[in-house]
């Protein structure tokens, strides 16, 4: 008998890679490739990634991003083959694809990592109920955070840790967490099938195929700096971990927003496609940093990972975590609506060359350093244009190799001065903050070359540069680089004024509600961490 017939009705696991698309600390994977029936037998194993046209169509993400997921699924796919196995990209909705496949697979088990985010608890949940229907085992395993988010709040009294001192104290009285696991060498020949190993309909689509579909043009993309993939994600970790005087002496306010390479790691976007597995940095930073002197958290690099950890267990526990209206934690702000400031901030062209430079760094490259996302999302809410955060966070969204749903809205809460951070009359500066670490202005030159030829005296300020310097840059402000769509000087005072009236409104309307709103579990610590001095 050919041993395609004999695969043929074998019972099935099926492991659904989602975020977790890596092979090592994959517990849920283990469990597929590990998994026995009744009577000791090896389900066969068929690792799978869907296509789901929702994200295709609503999720905000531009060419970058996509092209960051492309390239992981093809390193997803090639790590598999070499086991003896592959991806299986199944295109189309879970909920309508999973039951032919339960069917035709003859699936007993289907795993997966966990995932907190509202949609995906939803879509999760739905495909529960379907598994449940046809008689098919469903094991979820905590692997995209170092700790459970659940357990954090139990360990807390079931409330959230609303400040990260708190959280930190809290996850320090909480067992260790759990210790990674190796990627396998080998997969058991047992598990392993023979059809469909060739099979085009389930290859990994094109760069250009994912392009196509959401109206991208392949061509009018930049350089690949950080590609995508377990792999790289992997090599890059290892490239800084061999520097242990700088991951001992780390501290990520000393680092510069404007150097002309990136001044950290650029793990994060790895880390929020989960080709990194954030138990695996935790680990190897533990030993790599021993016993050694070294900086602490928040600034620490543990200490970024325990920001991560903090966004994703407060994100999981708030109602409208990415909204203003109807989240508990979050200032109510009348802010503005203005298309054409937004469009302008957007695209770089506020005629603050350092903000415009953050802003088309992004749009070039899908990452920015965390003081330039400080910069721009203060600039666009309560500094300068008094613009909603929730109109930052969608671009970010589209724009950011690394938008994470958590950690993006409570970044922007943060910056506007909505949530977390109370200290809103610390504003940045768009000028002083970025001369601090780059005074000729290198960085600029490099994203607005059309300000190259301006003395070192005017890049920051081109508007106040004598007409001749100006026409003898070649950059006329207000004909090649736009005039400032507001007088910095002037708004931010005026803005300090409406958020402190903001604050006094958010606060009255808390007073006036009943005992069950002001429940510990959705009010704010009053404590605040400190982060870096606003200028």
């Amino acid at each position: 008998m050919d041993k395609n017939d004999a695969d043929v009705g074998r019972e099935t696991t099926v492991h659904w890679f989602r975020k977790g698309m890596r092979l090592h600390d994959n517990p849920a994977f283990k469990l597929s490739c590990e998994a026995k029936n009744s009577n000791g037998e090896r389900y066969k194993l068929r690792p799978i990634y869907i296509l789901d046209p929702y994200f295709r169509k609503y999720i905000r993400a531009g060419a970058n991003r996509w092209r960051f997921l492309q390239q992981s699924l093809v390193d997803l796919d090639t790590t598999l083959r070499k086991l003896g196995t592959r991806l299986y990209v199944i295109r189309g909705l879970p909920h309508e694809v999973f039951p032919d496949l339960f069917a035709k697979w003859n699936v007993k088990l289907l795993t997966f990592e966990l995932d907190t985010e509202p949609y995906a608890r939803e879509r999760d949940n739905q495909v529960e109920q379907l598994a449940r229907k046809h008689g098919v085992k469903v094991e979820q395993k905590v692997s995209h955070t170092i700790y459970n988010t659940e357990l954090v709040l139990r360990a807390n009294g079931g409330s959230v840790p609303m400040t990260y001192q708190k959280f930190v104290s809290v996850v320090g009285s909480m067992p260790t967490p759990r210790r990674p696991i190796p990627a396998p060498d080998m997969l058991p020949s047992e598990c392993l099938l023979d059809d469909d190993l060739n099979n085009p309909e389930f290859d990994v689509p094109t760069l250009d195929e994912l392009l196509t579909l959401k109206g991208f043009n392949p061509a009018e993309l930049k350089p690949c700096l950080y590609p995508g993939g377990e792999k790289e994600a992997l090599r890059r970790l290892e490239e800084y971990m061999k520097n242990k005087t700088w991951v001992c002496k780390f501290e990520k306010p000393n680092t510069s927003p404007n150097s002309l390479k990136p001044s950290t790691t650029v793990l994060s976007p790895y880390m929020k496609f989960g080709c990194l597995s954030a138990s695996h940095f935790y680990y190897r930073l533990k030993e790599v940093i021993g016993n050694s002197p070294h900086s602490k958290p928040p600034v620490s690099l543990i200490g970024q990972l325990y920001w991560r950890e903090f966004y994703y267990t407060v994100g999981a526990s708030t109602p409208n975590f990415d909204k203003m209206v109807g989240n508990s934690i979050c200032c109510q702000v009348p802010w503005d609506n203005n298309p054409d400031a937004l469009e302008a901030w957007t695209n770089g062209k506020t005629g603050y060359p350092f903000i415009d430079a953050i802003m088309r760094q992004l749009r070039d490259e899908g990452w920015i350093h965390h003081l330039a996302r400080h910069a721009v999302a203060c600039f666009l809410t309560r500094g300068d244009l008094w613009i909603s955060w929730e109109k930052g966070l969608a671009v970010f969204e589209e724009l950011l190799l690394d938008a994470d749903w958590s950690m993006n809205a409570g970044n922007w809460m943060w910056l506007s001065a909505s949530a977390f951070f109370h200290q809103f009359f610390r504003v940045y500066s768009p000028v002083a903050f970025g001369k601090k670490t780059d005074k000729s202005g290198d960085y600029i030159r490099k994203y607005i070359p059309e300000l190259a030829k301006y003395p070192d005296q005017y890049i920051y300020e081109p508007w106040s540069a004598p007409k001749s310097i100006q026409e003898r840059a070649g950059c006329v402000v207000g004909v090649h680089y736009p005039k400032r769509v507001v007088v910095h000087e002037d708004v931010y005072k005026n803005n300090i004024a409406k958020m402190s009236l903001a604050y006094k409104s958010t606060k009255a309307g808390k007073s006036s509600n009943t005992k069950k709103s002001r429940d510990m579990s959705t009010s704010p610590d009053k404590k605040n961490i400190k982060k870096p001095k606003l200028k």
